[in-house]
């Protein structure tokens, strides 16, 4: 999955106003596009985070717009091990046994405001049958 979502820009009195359709948690502003704009990945990851936090699927993106914000690489691929998790219904204890690490490790793999390193999301995800794959596009 493409953790890309389109955003609606609106222009307020007090500046510039961030919402995300798809995920109607995820808001943010500035005093300038600009600043809004770089703003809204951290509030996309943030407001994604709830998601994994709660054990639910995250939203799947439909809009489509001329602003798309998309999340960093280390945070789509928690998000893609959130989601095959909970497509298979495996709990933290169970990828834990599997892949040889503790329960607490796996929560902060899943959290994507944590550090972790790459490879160890990408073992994670080995276990239930995915693997990383990176697409490299121009900025915006």
């Amino acid at each position: 999955m493409r953790y890309a979502y389109a955003v609606e820009i609106e222009v307020e009195p007090e500046g510039i106003t961030i919402t995300c359709p798809d995920v109607p948690e995820m808001i943010t502003c500035g005093d300038t596009e600009a600043e809004a704009l770089a703003r809204a990945t951290d509030a996309l990851v943030s407001a994604l985070s709830f998601y994994t936090d709660d054990g639910r699927p995250l939203p799947v993106p439909t809009a489509t717009g001329m602003h798309i914000v998309s999340v960093p690489a280390l945070a789509a691929a928690k998000f893609a091990l959130n989601d095959a998790m909970v497509a298979a219904k495996l709990s933290n204890v169970e990828l834990a046994r599997r892949i040889g690490i503790d329960e607490k490790s796996v929560r902060r793999l899943r959290d994507p405001l944590h550090r972790s390193h790459i490879g160890q999301v990408e073992t994670a995800l080995a276990a239930l049958g995915k693997r990383v794959l990176i697409d490299i596009a121009a900025a915006a």
